[in-house]
């Protein structure tokens, strides 16, 4: 079992630029494929991007591919998502996740509480 903490998320102008982190703790990190989602107001929790547990094999969502970049240090227990030419509609609540990997929410057993992201235009 793993716990995860997210941080980075804040109110960022149209075009502007964050990074997110995921810190894993109390479980073995680095075994876990790990994933970043975002929810909306009122809307499904979508899937944004996720990597293997080595990093070695990405997958971005169409909405995000070329702006936003997931990579992991497992070292440091940690998550990231490099967010640029942020938009409007990139506000949501941003989670991260660990299990088996993949696009879909079903394919992760753990979640973060979610950091919210808020991007004015």
């Amino acid at each position: 079992q793993v716990q995860l903490v997210e941080s980075g998320g804040r109110l960022v102008q149209a075009g502007g630029s964050l990074r997110l982190s995921c810190v894993g703790s109390g479980g073995t990190f680095s075994t876990y494929a790990m994933g970043w989602f975002r929810q909306a107001p009122g809307k499904e929790r979508d899937f944004v991007a996720a990597l293997s547990w080595n990093g070695g094999n990405t997958m971005h969502a169409d909405s995000v591919r070329g702006r936003f970049t997931i990579s992991r240090d497992n070292a440091k227990n940690t998550l990231y998502l490099q967010m640029n030419s942020l938009k409007p509609e990139d506000t949501a609540v941003y989670y991260c996740a660990a299990g088996r990997g993949g696009d879909s929410k079903y394919g992760y057993d753990y979640w973060g509480q979610g950091t919210q992201v808020t991007v004015s235009s």
